[in-house]
């Protein structure tokens, strides 16, 4: 039995046996990276299909009408899906490279040993940058500040993220153009597909037209478009008219609001406007020219919560100034 293994240890010794030792050392790498790919697949599928089975439907695509909590638990899954593989990769790659390595020379990492530790501090001194993209990817992921899916303005680029890995985040824009983006060089993360999304609609009216009634028929519109089967789903609360938003020299400018899904907020918008253009025919409204209206500019942080006018403290009727005419001052006698 000794021999048998002995000329096991010689025939791996050989030039042919190192061949096949690197193979085999190849093969199993390849078969590990298959079946980790395989678990994280099954993983990740079965949340998923768990989701979509618990909320009765059968595309993702439908979950827009399901809680957000079950949207978000499938952007996430799938995000840590992509973020392991990447992570087995290159894991799996280094360890096979090394093994490699000493089954062709197997002192040669230790004959280099101070070698390798200036190489080692060189690259690593060099590659801060990589190290600074991986952990960023990392954290970014474990607090979910984006996912596969969200739509996402992190400075360099706006658009939807196809692609986590553990370095780059791929970004597709309106205009499909594909965006890599290194995680170490996002500074901020605006997501727009987490929680809701606030539709605002500025309209310019003219000062001719009677405001009371173009304000109540414009909140009917939007309330009715609320109420619609078609529509309902994509609508978080009721549609709200805040009032004059400001006051140009040509035009008074209403803002209506909406609280939508994140999903929905173009869509809902588009049609909003476009029943909201026939309303105003309807009432014979002209809205002035876009030239002198002008609308820009960020909104304010007071804006978030909605139109909340400021509280003041009434003022009771004795602390009430006397606003009655003056008397005059009668003149001292013996003066002209």
């Amino acid at each position: 039995m000794s021999a048998f293994w002995k000329s096991v240890a010689d025939f791996f010794d050989s030039p042919l046996g190192v061949l096949v030792h690197v193979v085999l050392i190849i093969v199993c790498a390849v078969l590990v990276t298959w079946a980790l790919h395989v678990i994280i697949h099954r993983g990740v599928l079965s949340i998923v299909s768990g989701v979509k089975k618990g909320h009765g439907v059968d595309d993702t695509q439908a979950l827009a009408a399901s809680p957000l909590a079950a949207v978000r638990v499938v952007q996430r899954t799938r995000t840590l899906g992509s973020v392991l593989t990447n992570i087995v990769n290159v894991v799996i790659v280094v360890i096979a490279v090394l093994l490699i390595i000493h089954a062709v020379s197997p002192g040669i990492l230790s004959s280099f040993a101070l070698l390798s530790a200036a190489v080692g501090a060189g690259l690593g001194f060099g590659a801060q940058n990589i190290v600074k993209d991986v952990l960023n990817g990392i954290f970014m992921v474990i607090e979910d500040q984006l996912g596969v899916g969200d739509v996402v303005d992190v400075g360099s680029a706006t658009g939807v993220v196809e692609r986590v890995g553990i370095r780059i985040t791929q970004i597709r824009d309106v205009n499909g153009v594909l965006w890599f983006v290194r995680n170490g060089e996002i500074l901020r993360v605006g997501n727009m597909s987490q929680g809701w999304s606030r539709l605002i609609i500025d309209l310019a009216v003219p000062y001719d037209a009677d405001l009371d009634t173009v304000r109540e028929r414009l909140l009917e519109t939007a309330v009715a478009l609320s109420h619609e089967a078609k529509w309902r789903t994509h609508f978080l609360d009721a549609p709200e008219l805040w009032g004059i938003e400001s006051v140009s020299e040509d035009a008074i400018v209403l803002r209506l609001v909406a609280k939508t899904r994140t999903s929905s907020k173009d869509d809902v918008g588009r049609e909003l406007r476009q029943r909201l253009k026939i309303t105003l025919d309807e009432l014979a409204v002209q809205s002035p020219s876009l030239e002198t209206v002008i609308l820009e500019g960020w909104e304010g942080a007071g804006s978030v919560g909605g139109a909340r006018p400021p509280k003041t403290k009434p003022i009771t009727v004795n602390e009430a100034p006397r606003l009655g005419r003056l008397k005059p001052k009668r003149k001292p006698k013996g003066t002209a």
